[in-house]
């Protein structure tokens, strides 16, 4: 696979948002092995911008790594500054799963009780609100739907 080009405006994009980064894998002496291609895989499809740290000396040997990473990886080569190699690939969209069933999670909600009189401060009350809760007009927490109970209850009330 060929290594995404970048515009020289995009490649300093990414530069910047790198800059703060601390290096995701570090290449030893043995080189690029296929366990150290598969980290940076792994890397590049959880994080989408990583620093390398590589421990060779010769430029040429790192140069020429950083162009097999991204031809191989389908990474976008950013920079090569001294030992670090900085890579980007485009984050893979993510499945969400469908489900019906759900019902919506726990909000916090602020109710604002005001004075009689007026001359103070209004109360502010923060109060959870579950899913099936609603907030009824005089700030009293409601269920929304009768819980359902067993019928040995039932008979006996």
């Amino acid at each position: 696979m060929p290594a995404i080009e970048l515009t020289p405006a995009q490649r300093k994009d990414k530069r910047s948002e790198a800059h703060h980064l601390n290096p995701v894998v570090l290449v030893g002496g043995d080189g690029l092995t296929a366990a150290v291609f598969k980290e940076i895989d792994s890397a590049l499809n959880s994080h989408g911008l990583i620093k390398i740290r590589v421990f060779s000396d010769e430029r040429a040997t790192r140069e020429a790594m950083l162009a097999r990473l991204s031809d191989e990886l389908n990474a976008a080569p950013i920079q090569h500054i001294g030992k670090l190699l900085v890579l980007w690939r485009p984050p893979v969209p993510k499945e969400k799963a469908e489900r019906d069933d759900r019902k919506p999670g726990p909000k916090v909600v602020k109710i604002l009780k005001f004075s009689k009189s007026g001359n103070h401060r209004p109360q502010v009350k923060k109060i959870k609100v579950l899913g099936n809760q609603r907030i009824a007009a005089g700030g009293e927490i409601k269920r929304a739907k009768k819980r359902i109970t067993s019928l040995k209850k039932t008979a006996t009330d």
